[in-house]
């Protein structure tokens, strides 16, 4: 961006290109907060959409985490970054009461309260940016569960991928049948679209026993976590895949593992890691999806995870534990929470760090300061509680 005819640099003798596009915009979201209000000339050159959407590609997906505290009689919800590079928990922002996470993309968490009314099932939700501190709220959802949010791409919409149930009746009101898949966008007023594919039963069973999916090349990826049986081999051994431009479902050849596994991504490819019992051989598979088209897998790294030093450390009491794969320049990382810390493990299963332990979700936040029409749409609001991180 050229400074306009009589306006001021923005640094010294420095061309406004070389400032605005070499310097500003590698700036943490927090800096970039910090230098608007500096001077007007910062706060107009880094408020273009321009600007904002460079800005975004640069910063690094960092893994979601989830840490519920008391304070006093209050119930606080932390929702925590990790840098993987210092190897350190950064907190975001802070709810005042939980909330679960049901999506997460382009910088935007979508979250939800879970509660029944008259065997119903209705989820309140809610899209927040922690980054610029915006929430709205969409509403509650009568009778559908959420399966993934997309960026829908020809549209510039953000929809939801959601399943209908079947809702009985009672003496307070009749019954309904919204069996299938439907699509919502966010901040359209519109009620949910069908879009077909209810009767595929192994589908929605692979889906639910799924968690997460993985957002790649605009297709949602699910892939079960367990198989019970071997006459379930054939949609075990498959990733099931939503095509959010086509609104269709098909399937993808993925390595067949007998035990626990779960999909993730990794350089902008998918893998998949699967652990067995602590008590027994105590090694991480993590296979990783080579080529797309041809649907090929690679075991790329076999990891013995150090179980005698974790279970040596005063941090880490015998009793339960869960494993986490992210990805991180480059490199995988393990996360494995064991008592009341979470023991940060590299491919060559050398313990690198301890942090304090706290609940994964599964996904990976890119911040943004990118404004989206929706808060207007929906009434956003700034988040209440504590001070958001960053702030200026």
């Amino acid at each position: 961006m050229a400074a306009a005819a009589g306006a001021a640099p923005l640094l010294g003798e420095l061309p406004d290109a070389i400032v605005l596009w070499e310097i500003l915009v590698r700036l943490d979201p927090k800096s970039i907060l910090r230098c608007r209000a500096v001077r007007r000339g910062w706060r107009s050159a880094t408020s273009t959409r321009g600007f904002l959407l460079a800005h975004h590609a640069r910063q690094p997906a960092l893994s979601i985490f989830s840490h519920c505290k008391y304070i006093g009689s209050d119930r606080k919800q932390d929702i925590l970054l990790l840098d993987h590079q210092a190897a350190q928990l950064h907190t975001v922002v802070r709810f005042d009461h939980p909330y679960q996470l049901e999506g997460c993309c382009d910088g935007l968490l979508l979250l939800s309260t879970r509660h029944s009314i008259l065997n119903a099932s209705r989820a309140g939700l809610s899209v927040c940016n922690p980054t610029t501190r915006e929430m709205a709220s969409p509403g509650l959802l009568l009778d559908f569960n959420i399966l993934g949010m997309y960026p829908h791409r020809p549209t510039g919409e953000y929809r939801l991928l959601l399943q209908g149930r079947k809702h009985e009746t009672t003496q307070w009101d009749t019954p309904s049948d919204r069996t299938g898949f439907y699509v919502l966008a966010l901040g359209s007023h519109q009620p949910p679209r069908h879009v077909g594919c209810g009767s595929e039963t192994k589908l929605v069973s692979a889906i639910f026993e799924s968690g997460v999916p993985v957002r790649l090349r605009d297709c949602l990826h699910w892939y079960r976590v367990f198989y019970r049986n071997l006459s379930e081999e054939d949609t075990r051994s498959k990733l099931v895949v939503f095509d959010t431009i086509a609104e269709s479902f098909r399937q993808m050849r993925a390595p067949l593992v007998p035990t626990k596994s779960c999909i993730f991504e990794m350089d902008d490819t998918l893998g998949i890691y699967t652990c067995n019992s602590m008590t027994t051989g105590q090694v991480v598979d993590i296979w990783v999806l080579h080529n797309y088209e041809s649907e090929a897998w690679d075991l790329k790294y076999r990891v013995r995870l150090p179980i005698a030093q974790i279970r040596g450390r005063p941090e880490g009491p015998a009793g339960g534990w869960f494993l986490d794969v992210a990805s991180g320049d480059g490199n995988a990382l393990l996360l494995v929470c064991f008592g009341r810390s979470m023991f940060y493990i590299d491919t060559d299963g050398k313990l690198v760090a301890t942090l304090r332990s706290c609940h994964s979700w599964d996904q990976r936040l890119k911040q943004t300061l990118v404004p989206h029409d929706f808060f207007a749409a929906l009434e956003g609001y700034a988040v209440n509680g504590s001070p958001f991180i960053p702030s200026i």
